[in-house]
């Protein structure tokens, strides 16, 4: 071969090689849509999945975020917009889905498999990662009755609208007859839509009508927990206890204080949803296993331990 020609053959492979090394070994349109991506526990999700994406290289992956407010009607909306769109994957954190099945039926129809975290098990998604709700609230309910003493009044704050509280108060309610020397003095259904100033305002009233009267406030997850923790100590009552279910940062370190009057949370992994999330949509999607050979059943528990004053230390940041 003559030495233009190889030399031409030789430059031709090189940019060849470059312009195949630009291209992304797979690109995928992702659609991520929140219940309400206030929520911590929603944060937490999106940051392991994010932690994921990052250590195994995935840039080329694009995810577009669509926050729903706290409003199942929204997120049916958002779970439509993505199946018009055509994207590759659907995930959802977090949801009421009651609302979405003719939005899931579509994008089925569309097959765009469906991963949800937290949200139950529906008709058309393929997994939900979660944690056991009946089984937290069994293990943190008792707990809490158990520390209040005797002929105790309490707050039960509930929320109806999200499978996962709505089991944790069904569970409470159900460990409650068990206990019938505790009197309910108030039972309250929070608002998800502004989730925190709902129970504050609620919190702030009946600390003004019952005042010392409440012995322990139950809260389904850690924000109300820390709401009702401030309205209490705002009015004046400094020997309520307070539980709540998530453990978050902010509510392990308030357990750990000393004097604290929240006295237990239970701690979730939701980073290691995400990031378990992200690896079967690599395998399902990206790989094209066959989602029987990968998921093990329709909807995975992931462990979620009681952190309480003695152990809470073990779970602070490192």
């Amino acid at each position: 071969m003559p030495f233009r020609a190889m030399k031409n053959c030789v430059l031709g492979a090189v940019a060849a090689a470059t312009v195949m090394a630009a291209v992304p070994a797979f690109a995928l349109d992702i659609a991520w849509v929140h219940s309400n991506a206030a929520a911590q526990s929603e944060q937490r999700v999106k940051a392991g999945f994010q932690a994921w994406l990052k250590e195994t290289g995935k840039s080329d992956w694009r995810v577009a975020y669509l926050d729903s407010g706290g409003s199942g009607e929204k997120t049916a909306a958002n779970i439509q917009d993505a199946a018009s769109r055509g994207v590759g994957a659907i995930i959802i954190s977090m949801a009421d889905l009651r609302a979405s099945s003719a939005a899931i039926k579509e994008a089925v129809a569309q097959k765009i498999p469906i991963f949800t975290v937290d949200s139950g098990s529906v008709d058309g998604t393929l997994v939900d990662v979660t944690t056991n709700n009946w089984a937290m609230s069994a293990t943190v309910s008792p707990f809490f009755l158990n520390e209040l003493g005797k002929n105790p009044k309490i707050i039960f704050l509930r929320m109806a609208e999200h499978h996962g509280t709505r089991k944790r108060g069904e569970t409470m309610a159900t460990v409650l007859k068990e206990y019938p020397d505790v009197k309910v003095l108030a039972e309250h259904n929070i608002d998800y839509t502004a989730f925190f100033e709902d129970t504050t305002r609620t919190m702030q009233d009946y600390v003004t009508r019952f005042g010392d009267q409440i012995d322990g406030v139950w809260a389904p997850w850690d924000e109300p927990a820390q709401a009702a923790l401030n309205a209490l100590k705002a009015g004046g009552n400094t020997h309520a206890k307070v539980i709540g279910i998530d453990g978050h940062p902010q509510a392990i370190a308030e357990v750990c204080k000393p004097g604290s009057q929240m006295i237990a949370t239970i701690s979730q992994p939701f980073e290691k949803m995400g990031a378990q999330t992200g690896e079967w949509i690599e395998d399902i999607v990206v790989e094209k296993k066959p989602a029987a050979d990968v998921i093990p059943s329709k909807v995975v528990y992931l462990d979620a331990p009681l952190v309480t004053k003695a152990n809470c230390k073990d779970f602070l940041p490192k």
